[in-house]
């Protein structure tokens, strides 16, 4: 099989994410490459790591050069995809990495969004525990995928096991994650200069205005079959990649570490991308730097009666791209990992 993908956005840094990852695909041939600012500029100008494709010029974002393509991956910022695709052939695969179809419901869209609705496309998490059915089976030939967001992946994959087995709370849940600095993409923004990201850490999207919040949510309702509500606080921290999130949850009646413990082996025993961590060992995000994978472990604090969830992800690669072609590879029916690793890069 030979595919022939295009990259919209490949200026970026899930874009250039994507980029990297294509190019040790076996079955992909990389085709238009595009931007919108940078359009006319050569790829290695903008991602000199990315030697192999260092002299493709980078092209207009329009249907019109995307046209021709098995698979498209949309990689731009939020609010610009639904427009673009809905120009394109029924036929082409189309993976979005932004956020405008993950969300089912048009008034969490409307509260922390501001551009119109566009509805909800399947949502590309297969390895996400539900309360019925199985994420995976829905991506499985989609013509439309979603690619979720780089918070709710670590944070839903880190306490959905225990939502869905009944152990949690879903009306009592708190997060606290730290990201580096690429979750804010590659745009100019004085906040994210060195001289204010160094040596520092800062919380934002304070009081639940996090734009991730509703996904998360969704996520955790779908696997508890209940209503979830969760308080969370995202962090900036002086690192370029890589996101840990600290989630907890309150147990219910009954609920132990041990029924925990094995709700999460069973949860994940088959799944290669989530890491449950011996116990003791706990997440960092240098471990999964480059990796298609999330580090989990979790504890119970018994004087509070309350789940640790501890995760780390590369916010770019499990968190984004390694996602987008993970879930190109179910939609056509490949290997689920072709074009993956699950090796970190260390130190």
């Amino acid at each position: 099989m030979s595919v022939r993908v295009a990259v919209a956005g490949a200026s970026g840094y899930a874009g250039g994410e994507l980029v990297r990852l294509l190019l040790a695909h076996p079955e992909v041939e990389i085709g238009a490459l595009t931007a919108s600012s940078n359009a006319g500029q050569t790829l290695g100008s903008i991602h000199p790591h990315l030697t192999p494709l260092r002299d493709r010029l980078l092209e207009d974002t329009t249907a019109e050069v995307l046209a021709g393509h098995d698979v498209v991956f949309l990689a731009l910022p939020h609010g610009h995809s639904a427009a673009l695709a809905a120009q394109l052939p029924d036929e082409v695969v189309l993976v979005d990495c932004g956020a405008d179809f993950r969300l089912e419901s048009e008034g969490d869209w409307t509260t922390f969004y501001d551009t119109p609705y566009a509805g909800s496309w399947p949502y590309g998490l297969p390895e996400l525990p539900l309360a019925e059915g199985n994420q995976r089976d829905l991506l499985a030939g989609a013509k439309r995928i979603a690619v979720p967001g780089c918070y709710p992946t670590g944070i839903s994959l880190a306490l959905a096991p225990g939502l869905r087995a009944g152990l949690l709370d879903p009306a009592d849940i708190v997060i606290v994650a730290a990201s580096g600095t690429s979750g804010a993409g590659k745009s100019r923004k004085p906040h994210l200069l060195g001289s204010e990201v160094m040596g520092a850490m800062s919380p934002y999207g304070v009081g639940g205005r996090h734009r991730h919040t509703p996904e998360i949510e969704q996520n955790l309702s779908r696997a508890a079959g209940a209503p979830a509500s969760v308080s969370f606080t995202p962090t900036l921290a002086p690192m370029a990649r890589g996101i840990l999130a600290t989630s907890t949850a309150r147990l219910t009646a009954g609920a132990s570490a041990g029924q925990l413990r094995e709700a999460y082996a069973a949860a994940y025993e088959r799944e290669p991308c989530v890491v449950l961590l011996q116990d003791g060992v706990w997440p960092r995000t240098s471990d999964v730097l480059g990796a298609n994978t999330v580090h989990l472990q979790v504890t119970v604090d018994p004087r509070q009666g309350r789940l640790i969830a501890v995760s780390a992800i590369d916010n770019l690669t499990k968190g984004t791209a390694g996602a987008a072609v993970q879930c190109l590879n179910l939609a056509l029916g490949l290997p689920e990992l072709t074009g993956l690793s699950l090796v970190g890069v260390a130190p």
